[in-house]
């Protein structure tokens, strides 16, 4: 099975996931939170973006092509990454 999946396009990358935090910040009202994406021995720039709109908690998950050997520079860059996002559309985010 997974040499099919390889085949179609599967891969060995991890998938973000919520319970894989490396870190979060509040901003602006937001929670960002960089999340654990890791291919090879390389790391990925991937996150989820927060926020509770009309009593129901929105989230919106971004991966980006970005990878680093570091994953403290992989973190760091992720909460830019999300501070960058809120920055340009805000509450746009979940529409």
């Amino acid at each position: 099975m997974s040499f099919l999946k390889s085949l179609f396009g599967g891969s060995k990358s991890e998938a973000p996931q919520g319970d894989k935090a490396l870190a979060q910040e509040d901003y602006k009202g937001f929670v960002i939170k960089a999340i654990a994406m890791s291919s090879g021995s390389e790391h990925q720039l991937a996150g989820t973006i927060e926020k509770e709109i009309g009593g129901e908690l929105k989230t919106y998950k971004f991966v980006r092509a970005d990878k680093f050997s570091s994953r403290e520079d992989a973190t760091s860059l992720s909460l830019a990454k999300g501070r960058q996002l809120v920055d340009e559309q805000g509450d746009k985010l979940f529409s």
